[in-house]
């Protein structure tokens, strides 16, 4: 039986190609990702060495680091958790009506893509500065958006919409509506619908969309540094603490949190591809 596989494995490798064979793509492919990935990362663990394990363990649960990782994880998960809400409504949007400029509005979704994100922080922070359009109508209601938890969490909001709607949108595409109008034939209500039809459906992708999100608002910086104020102990996040510990020469400690926040974001990786492996048997069995 292994025989056979062997066999059937070396079948497949001497197979004619478009590209070169497999042993030039695949020793291509390791020089590539050593010299791009593996290269960059082993330079953290190198730097991190100078520390010993108690120096390493001090550094990563420091006051000041502590409450920096409160703030990150904690406006990341709101702001994942308020774009799985209104990303769905948007993608539902986008999807089940037409409307004048259409595509206009369906472009702007992805606006956070192209946009430099210095220039998405800037851009909130002339808005929502105590002198700015929309914080000078706030300030006098006791409502402080920049330099505070509030003002990071809006402009995660901003950089992470884009995930949930391109995630959700080509699962609503695909989904039946024969199955909506059957069920509303039989007598079934808006929200009986909508939870034991629609929302099954979009669940792989809805979760998939917020660790998405999530991820992507872990690891943001541009548009944060200016609406953060950089405030420790009340506004600062670990990208931001990160570079002030490389300001004030202290590479250990930085590469330390970097280690920290590189494991964080390998975990997130893994659950996306289990997320997205989920939705796609899902899709399959439905099929």
């Amino acid at each position: 039986m292994n025989t056979a596989r062997a066999s059937s494995f070396f079948k497949q490798l001497k197979k004619p190609s478009v590209l070169p064979g497999f042993g030039l793509t695949l020793g291509f492919t390791l020089v590539y990702l050593t010299l791009i990935v593996l290269l960059p990362l082993s330079g953290l663990f190198f730097a991190t060495a100078k520390l010993s394990w108690a120096e390493f363990f001090n550094t990563i649960t420091a006051d000041r680091v502590m409450h920096a990782y409160g703030i990150s994880f904690g406006t990341a998960f709101v702001a994942a958790l308020i774009n799985v809400v209104f990303g769905l409504i948007v993608a539902w949007i986008l999807v089940r009506y037409d409307f004048p400029f259409k595509k206009i509005f369906d472009a702007m979704v992805d606006l956070p893509f192209a946009l430099p994100t210095a220039v998405a922080g800037i851009a909130l922070t002339s808005l929502y500065a105590p002198s700015g359009w929309i914080g000078q109508y706030l300030e006098p209601l006791g409502i402080k958006v920049a330099f505070t938890p509030l003002g990071i969490t809006i402009a995660l909001i901003f950089v992470g919409l884009p995930f949930v709607v391109r995630t959700v949108q080509p699962v609503l595409e695909d989904m039946n509506r024969e199955l909506e109008e059957a069920a509303a034939s039989l007598g079934a209500t808006r929200m009986q619908i909508f939870l034991l039809i629609f929302l099954p459906h979009i669940t792989p992708a809805l979760m998939t969309g917020f660790a998405m999100a999530f991820a992507r608002a872990l690891g943001e910086y541009g548009s944060v540094i200016f609406i953060a104020g950089n405030k420790p102990m009340i506004s600062e996040i670990i990208p931001l603490l990160i570079m002030t510990k490389l300001e004030q020469y202290d590479h250990a400690g930085a590469t330390a949190l970097a280690i920290v926040m590189l494991f964080v974001s390998f975990i997130m990786l893994y659950l996306i591809n289990v997320l997205q492996k989920w939705g796609q048997t899902r899709m399959l069995r439905e099929h």
